[in-house]
């Protein structure tokens, strides 16, 4: 069963980590000085946020799949797309160490479809100590600043 996998960079993880918290119902499963992550059921979702310098807002957007035969299916349909396919096995991203392949929509948002294949004890680093270069993890072009119906408050919407 897939997954699909939202990544948000903040600015003050612990406002966000007790936002996001009260908003699920549910505490992170992982919780790390610069990154938190809930498995959530209900919706069924990856949500990941961090704290590392980027710009605040969507990093990037994902499906996780459960195993090899699933990223097999989603690497088929990617290559379909009319999109260069990024391909990276048994990467280190964020804690865990990842088989995965990156598409970029024609709105400039990341998508990653991976498998998970364990965690790692430090951010994005292939092996003890070694930290992958530009962190982590979208590959570029650089994500987008997406822009659409979010309300402002104070500030009337004609949105949807």
């Amino acid at each position: 069963m897939k997954r699909l996998h939202v990544h948000v960079a903040v600015d003050d993880l612990a406002a966000s980590i007790k936002f996001y918290s009260t908003m699920f119902a549910s505490e992170p499963t992982v919780t790390k000085t610069d990154y938190a992550k809930w498995m959530l059921d209900d919706p069924r979702v990856n949500f990941a946020i961090s704290a590392r310098g980027a710009t605040p807002g969507l990093n990037h957007l994902g499906v996780q799949v459960e195993n090899a035969d699933e990223l097999a299916e989603m690497s088929g349909r990617l290559q379909k797309l009319e999109a260069d396919v990024i391909e990276e096995m048994g990467t280190a991203c964020c804690y865990a160490k990842s088989d995965k392949y990156w598409a970029t929509d024609p709105t400039g948002i990341a998508w990653e479809t991976y498998h998970t294949l364990d965690s790692i004890p430090v951010f994005g680093a292939a092996e003890e100590g070694e930290v992958r270069a530009g962190g982590c993890c979208v590959p570029e072009p650089a994500v987008a600043k997406v822009s659409g119906c979010i309300p402002v408050k104070g500030q009337a919407s004609g949105c949807c």
